[in-house]
């Protein structure tokens, strides 16, 4: 038992960590390209998960969701610092910045779906060889396209500050941007509460299906 849960955990951990990771340094590598070099200067543009890992979003809650056998996993990294003043594009680039870390998902569950597919198809290797590796490896590229499915669209909504409320913000005329970005400080609380309650449901997962079944089937 205790056997089953370390496997487990190991399985889901590196496409975890490797999702959030490069969800923030795609945030970081835009924004220095755009002007802003702060993700560079504090060493943050690095796939080195010591830097990145937040206690409560990277270990306890996925933890947490694995072990109560929630249907998707979610999680985060600390965000990496952006100074949007820097940008040289203004509140376009913003929008760029922030579109970066979900483009990234995207990109990652597309990679993972064709690794699957592979293995699946057995053009990796003939049937029975290598399965010590091969099927923990097609485990993990379903729940790398799954976890990379559910942080991309769990981020595109449109409340700050998740990538969707920036991204709007990048994009509305200034007036209803600013009252926008004055949700920012209730933001998080708004997306617990619809998590905690199962409402994000509604929104989450009929996309994130939609988006399982023709990456894998």
């Amino acid at each position: 038992m205790t056997e089953d849960i370390i496997a487990n955990v190991l399985l889901y951990a590196v496409p975890l960590l490797f999702a959030v990771i490069c969800h923030e340094v795609a945030h970081g590598w835009v924004a220095e390209k755009r002007g802003d070099p702060t993700a560079r200067v504090m060493g943050r543009i690095t796939l080195n998960p010591v830097v990145h890992i937040d206690l409560v979003g990277t270990i306890i809650l996925p933890l947490i969701l694995l072990l109560t056998r929630s249907p998707f996993l979610f999680g985060w990294a600390k965000p990496v610092p952006v100074n949007f003043a820097n940008l040289r594009g203004g509140r376009r680039d913003m929008a760029l910045v922030s579109l970066a870390g979900p483009f990234t998902n995207l990109i990652l569950a597309c990679l993972s779906a064709l690794l699957f597919h592979a293995i699946q198809g057995d053009r990796i290797a003939p049937p029975g060889r290598l399965d010590w590796i091969l099927l923990p490896l097609r485990h993990m590229a379903v729940i790398s396209v799954e976890f990379n499915l559910v942080l991309m669209v769990l981020n595109l909504m449109p409340i700050p500050p998740l990538d969707g409320g920036h991204i709007l913000m990048g994009l509305l005329p200034m007036p209803l941007a600013l009252k926008l970005e004055s949700l920012e400080r209730y933001g998080l609380l708004i997306v617990m509460i619809l998590i905690g309650t199962g409402l994000w449901g509604y929104v989450v997962r009929p996309v994130v299906y939609t988006f399982v079944r023709i990456f894998l089937y």
